[in-house]
């Protein structure tokens, strides 16, 4: 009998499983075989390069939402001739194909894993997919083909092994990997248990495991005490996860009986095909940093996007976030390469800075404004001139539209709190229509501890008593001047904080569509009168 290991991790995408441990690195290796001239080397390269695009364009056939903006990217990465060019210089050097490939990509992953922005440190196992795969055709390896009902064990994973396996009754655990990957972020929609950053103790290949990624732990051969602790547990979340489908389709209220409108956060129209309107309020938060994947979106690319999403909503209220590049989100020909990007050229700074193409969006969101209900979002406001300028180019623009005689209206206009400096003083913004509070960045502003820093994961909550009261105080405004206050960061998908959030005086919620049911629940159980007795206890 074999001693019980527990390795203690992140949870990065809830749920339970259990089958044998299965290590990666099992494909098969080829054996890379130069060529006569450094031509047909680079001929060679150029053959994989595009025996890889085939792959990866067949894999966005399968692909939907977020998968497909992955692979979107994958697929503009190995057609950007920058790559081969550089390796080209390298074969003409003498460096055999693999070898030019490899120090090429290396050079790019190291310049995206060594930056201090998560998003780069996740498109750098985008890149790492891509150069594995090309070396892959290169030297003819015979691709991992990963077992059904196992425990992934790995460093990391890329996208294509995680599209390319029924991860069934399965899961991950990863030695390193991030909560904010893309992995992480494409197992959390499936319904994959994943826990990250379980460290390097050995594991042995094929032992009997079982996986919390509710609690993050991976057990191998585990005891009776640790078999009936994962039982329980599984049992728990199995039980929440049936109450919460019987509250997705209810509407919000508390035990007291007082609404609460739950409104959803989509990133992509495509994500509409998955929720159903007559469960929800509206869209709280519609990401338009989708329309940027590839560069600067036509004003018809845009328009179309923003029709689809206000025809599906039928009505109900559909706020639009003006794009917000910059800091996490790099957007070629538009955003700047800055020491530190999180304070610098983001959101609304970026978008008043580059006008011409702030036009564009402006333009498409008026004529999409003739369908009701349209609300548009302002992200990054720090102070009130940034709302001033920015009206200025929506009625500059209402009135181009107008003399070409193109349909078009005028949305209401919000601003994100998200920056201190507006959450402590928001009744020096007269303009704005409404006020929208984006939780995560304004906890990491608050704390000055990065949201995406596991090690600072302690720092980064909302329920810190900084930021509810900083929540606290936009909620008052927003009561005492008649305008609505919602929230639409992370916490308001957490049903943990519900409770803090409603006797903060936050009533409107934007949620994850995945996480609908779970925060209706959590709501059924605060009483609202309490509550705000609390608060105004509080207050005084």
């Amino acid at each position: 009998m074999k001693d019980e290991q527990i390795f203690r991790g992140t949870p990065a995408s809830p749920g339970f499983a259990g089958g044998l441990t299965y290590l990666a690195g099992h494909a098969r290796k080829g054996h890379y075989v130069r060529q006569k001239t450094g031509d047909a080397e680079y001929a060679h390269l150029v053959w994989a390069i595009g025996r890889a695009t085939e792959d990866t364009a067949e894999m966005m056939l399968q692909a939907q939402g977020d998968a497909a903006d992955i692979i979107e990217f994958q697929l503009a990465m190995l057609g950007d001739d920058t790559f081969a060019d550089s390796a080209r210089v390298l074969i003409d050097q003498g460096a055999a194909a693999d070898l030019a490939w490899s120090d090429v990509l290396d050079a790019e992953i190291d310049n995206y894993a060594g930056s201090e922005d998560e998003y780069f440190r996740a498109r750098a196992a985008d890149l790492m997919d891509i150069r594995d795969r090309v070396l892959g055709m290169l030297r003819g390896d015979i691709s991992e083909a990963v077992p059904s009902e196992v425990i992934y064990i790995a460093d990391d994973i890329t996208p294509s092994i995680f599209l390319g396996h029924d991860w069934t009754n399965g899961g991950i655990a990863l030695r390193r990997g991030s909560t904010t990957s893309h992995v992480a972020m494409l197992a959390r929609q499936r319904g994959i248990p994943m826990v990250v950053g379980i460290g390097f103790g050995e594991i042995e290949a094929g032992a009997p495991s079982l996986l919390d990624a509710q609690a993050g732990w991976l057990a191998t051969e585990p005891d009776d005490s640790t078999v009936r602790a994962w039982k329980d547990g599984w049992a728990d979340f199995d039980e929440e996860a049936q109450v919460a489908s019987v509250f997705a389709a209810k509407p919000a209220r508390t035990s007291d009986d007082y609404p609460v409108t739950v409104l959803v956060n989509i990133a992509d129209p495509a994500d509409t095909d998955h929720v159903d309107i007559t469960h929800i309020d509206g869209v709280g938060l519609m990401r338009t940093e989708f329309l940027y994947n590839n560069g600067l979106p036509d004003e018809e690319t845009q328009y179309k996007a923003y029709c689809k999403v206000l025809e599906w909503a039928s009505g109900k209220p559909v706020t639009i976030r003006t794009v917000d590049a910059g800091g996490d989100k790099p957007v070629p020909g538009f955003t700047e390469e800055e020491s530190n990007p999180f304070l610098g050229l983001r959101g609304i700074r970026l978008c008043l800075a580059n006008p011409e193409i702030f036009a564009v969006q402006v333009r498409a969101l008026l004529r999409a404004a003739v369908h009701d209900h349209l609300k548009v979002m302002l992200p990054m406001v720090s102070v009130t001139e940034e709302v001033t300028e920015a009206r200025a180019i929506f009625r500059h623009e209402l009135k181009e539209l107008k003399a070409a005689g193109i349909p078009c209206g005028w949305p209401e206009i919000g601003i994100m709190v998200e920056v201190p400096a507006v959450a402590i003083c928001p009744w020096r913004f007269e303009s704005p229509e409404f006020f929208s509070i984006g939780s995560n960045d304004l906890t990491q502003y608050v704390m000055a501890a990065s949201r995406d820093s596991g090690g600072l994961a302690a720092l980064s909550r909302v329920d810190n008593p900084a930021v509810l009261e900083l929540i606290g105080n936009v909620t008052r405004c927003g009561k005492e001047t008649n305008r609505l206050v919602s929230l639409c960061g992370d916490a308001a998908s957490d049903p943990a904080m519900v409770p803090l959030l409603i006797e903060a005086g936050v009533t409107t919620l934007s949620v994850a569509a995945s996480r609908i049911g779970a925060v209706k629940a959590a709501i059924s159980k605060v009483n609202f009168s309490r509550a705000r007795s609390s608060r105004e206890r509080r207050q005084f």
